[in-house]
């Protein structure tokens, strides 16, 4: 991890650049696609969406939400991916989502920089290396 300044602008640029967007997505689909036949379970998912930990108190409470909120709430997420209801997500699905996800995270940051821990590895770590390249290129 590391503590990194960025806004919305960071974040909404890499994502319209389709090539560098979509080879990190499609690195992170590969990386759980764990039996490797193109698409992905809720199971190879459900990792991925616990580490999102969306639900770690319960109205600001430092108690854990109950297992069936939880595992609803998973299925909810799951289902967003599952575009097409088939029970798997496939790459363009995949894709399709993390794209309006992270320019969700683009709209929310704004225009305004800010500090924030991100993760070696995420999409976030790739569009801010993403826009440090380009600022070094320019100089």
């Amino acid at each position: 991890m590391s503590v990194e300044i960025l806004d919305g602008r960071t974040v909404q640029s890499f994502v319209e650049d389709e090539r560098a967007f979509n080879s990190c997505v499609d690195a992170r689909f590969a990386a759980l696609d764990a039996d490797r036949d193109g698409r992905l379970s809720y199971a190879e998912m459900a990792r991925e969406l616990m580490a999102l930990r969306v639900r770690e108190a319960h109205f600001g409470a430092d108690s854990p939400a109950p297992a069936a909120e939880l595992a609803e709430l998973y299925g909810s997420l799951f289902a967003r991916f599952d575009r097409d209801g088939d029970g798997a997500v496939g790459p363009d699905e995949f894709r399709a989502e993390m794209r309006e996800v992270m320019l969700a995270v683009a709209s929310g940051l704004g225009v305004l920089p800010v500090q924030m821990v991100v993760e070696e590895g995420s999409l976030l770590r790739r569009a801010v290396d993403r826009e440090l390249a380009a600022a070094t290129m320019a100089a």
